[in-house]
């Protein structure tokens, strides 16, 4: 069994020239390539095996993230099927000066481990261990609920 905690990863990644779009601010593509990599990583944590992109649900760009800034990318597993992974992932627009965040993305994905075949593989269960454990899945599970009502 692995806690949820032992999930949780934190990435930040400076917003350079050739990440940006004519409007000088994060192109989203990128954003969605790190926030699925910080995923991967955090389902391979989980599963203690490779791990690959089954599904994004409903990705909502809240707000860009200007040249010279940071995306503060994180994800922690929330919740295990029998192979599959559900990640909650969110990036922040960080003041690398400051330390200034605010939310600009957020999905929920979906992984699946699959051994050297590429088949797919069973994972551990998901324990849930601290106040802060707690709250990380309760978050991501009300997210889960909002996006299959339709919000």
């Amino acid at each position: 069994m692995t806690d949820l905690m032992e999930t949780y990863i934190e990435n930040r990644h400076l917003i350079q020239p050739n990440d940006t779009n004519n409007y000088d601010m994060a192109h989203g593509g990128n954003v969605l390539k790190w926030m699925d990599t910080d995923g991967a990583l955090a389902a391979m944590r989980f599963a203690g095996q490779t791990c690959v992109t089954a599904r994004m649900e409903q990705v909502n760009f809240v707000q860009p993230i200007p040249r010279g800034d940071t995306a503060l990318i994180q994800a922690y597993v929330y919740k295990a099927g029998e192979t599959s992974i559900r990640v909650r992932i969110k990036a922040f627009r960080e003041n690398p000066q400051t330390g200034e965040t605010e939310l600009t993305t957020e999905s929920l994905f979906v992984y699946v481990a699959i051994d050297e075949d590429h088949k797919p593989s069973s994972v551990p269960a998901l324990t849930v261990g601290s106040e802060e454990g707690e709250r990380l899945r309760e978050q991501a599970l009300s997210a889960e609920a909002e996006l299959s009502n339709g919000r």
